[in-house]
């Protein structure tokens, strides 16, 4: 499993806070999008070529974190 958190980083003055991959200014939310309308992660390779697998797993591991720290009510 990757270690999410040395790859997806939060900086105030960024994307507006937004978590970024590796200080790009490509958000999880970014990757995220792209793989619903339907690109699959190669296309976003060959689009992003400063991207690696690592780093869309690591939006996958960020997104898992969160979804198990969230507090159902």
């Amino acid at each position: 499993m990757v270690d999410y958190k040395k790859i997806i980083t939060i900086e105030p003055g960024k994307r507006f806070g937004k978590p970024c991959i590796r200080g790009l200014r490509i958000t999880v939310y970014d990757i995220l999008d792209f793989l619903a309308s339907g690109m699959t992660i190669e296309e976003i390779l060959e689009e992003f070529p400063k991207l690696t697998r690592e780093d869309i797993t690591a939006c996958f591991a960020y997104l898992a974190d969160r979804e198990r720290n969230l507090i159902a009510i």
